[in-house]
């Protein structure tokens, strides 16, 4: 399965070229589905109003389906209140009905993430097309999983479950039951939970695709994208560049902006010379049905529906370079494409590091070889940081 994540800034097009990019994968045989939290722009786009329970048929192999924020945090919760009864009781609190629950700020993440999960692991489609929230937004929240999972390893630590044999006896001796063994049994769930997510967004045929239109700021824009992307381990497939002109207009004005897109969309190209570039034509309206998705994937914007070539397996693209035997240090090698010194930070705090590029911060645990040496300097060089540790020797191995 292909999961492509369309993303970019606001105002570029992406709900419509997350469309065209499913409605092209179904042109070319394979079984696609558009996902989307927008209640109103993609029925607008496909022409088709949208159910949050089942997908919906659009045209031959295309199905699309509205997840529905609302809908999901209700179950949640409710399911959650139902867990806690006991403890709850305990404190006195007043379950919620159904009809007075509504969702709370960043429950659309989860219900996002949720349904990529679940499509993921089902076996129905060949291409699954996202559209995301801006690119600022999916950067964070491709990131989520892995940092609630690491909240939780901090305040829920896996090793205080050895003890998890005794709370039935503790129960039996207080005679109810132990709201820390609720507690302990909700993080696992939870872990488990995140884990599959995790899986489904680091699967080799999930990747990122940027939609931009060609404007003077278009490739410093994507530049900081592309480098927040990077930092945590998402691959981009490609550029697509929507709404561009046709050349060689009589008109002065036209011929002027078409000459400013064509400019801006060299710029993209030498910014990104190892990724897909894909030209999208403007079509003089904003596309309406999918007779008009088809006017707009007509020609080399096909190729958004491309289920080929296979991904290639999915390594860590963060590599140690061993060079103690010629320089006495080891090399933590961090490709940040896009990156720029400027708004480069690096903190190390026991046994992790915390890279920050720009508004985007990853934490990582240092590789066991690592912990064992002392960050000795760093440099970005060529779209890489390579951080340099330098061996403790009070810590590191000595030779006999």
């Amino acid at each position: 399965m292909r999961i492509v994540l369309v993303t970019g800034p606001g105002g570029a097009g992406r709900t419509t070229l997350a469309a065209a990019t499913a409605l092209a994968g179904a042109r070319r045989g394979a079984r696609a589905l558009l996902l989307t939290t927008d209640s109103s722009a993609p029925e607008t786009v496909l022409g088709t109003p949208l159910g949050a329970d089942a997908p919906t048929p659009i045209a031959p192999g295309l199905h699309a389906r509205r997840i529905d924020p609302a809908d999901r945090f209700r179950q949640e919760f409710l399911a959650f209140q139902e867990r806690a009864g006991v403890a709850l009781d305990l404190l006195g609190a007043a379950p919620l009905d159904e009809d007075e629950l509504t969702e709370l700020p960043g429950s659309e993440d989860f219900a996002l993430l949720h349904a990529l999960r679940a499509e993921h692991a089902s076996d129905d489609w060949d291409i699954v097309v996202v559209d995301m929230p801006s690119a600022a937004e999916t950067i964070r929240l491709l990131a989520l999983p892995n940092q609630v999972r690491r909240y939780l390893r901090r305040l829920l630590p896996p090793e205080r479950q050895a003890a998890r044999a005794l709370r039935p006896v503790l129960a039996q001796l207080a005679g109810v039951p132990m709201p820390a063994q609720k507690l302990y049994e909700a993080a696992e769930r939870w872990e488990n939970e995140l884990a599959a997510v995790q899986r489904a967004i680091d699967d080799p045929g999930t990747s990122v695709r940027l939609v931009t239109e060609a404007g003077p700021v278009a490739a410093a824009n994507l530049r900081t994208i592309r480098a927040g992307l990077a930092l945590h381990g998402r691959r981009t497939d490609g550029v697509v560049v929507n709404r561009l002109l046709p050349t060689g207009s009589a008109d002065p004005f036209l011929s002027a902006l078409s000459g400013s897109q064509q400019t801006a969309l060299k710029a993209l190209r030498e910014e990104f010379p190892d990724v897909p570039v894909h030209e999208v034509p403007h079509l003089g309206r904003d596309p309406q049905g999918v007779e008009e998705l088809d006017e707009l994937i007509d020609g080399p914007a096909g190729e958004l529906g491309d289920t080929h070539p296979e991904p290639e397996p999915r390594t860590d693209p963060w590599t140690v370079d061993d060079r103690l035997a010629t320089d006495g240090i080891l090399v933590w090698r961090v490709p940040l494409p896009g990156a720029e010194r400027r708004g480069l930070g690096l903190v190390r705090r026991g046994d992790e590091i915390v890279v920050t590029v720009g508004r985007f911060r990853r934490i990582r645990t240092l590789p066991s070889a690592l912990r064992r040496c002392t960050v000795s300097g760093a440099g970005l060089r060529d779209g890489v940081l390579e951080i340099r540790f330098s061996p403790d020797p009070d810590l590191w191995p000595k030779n006999d």
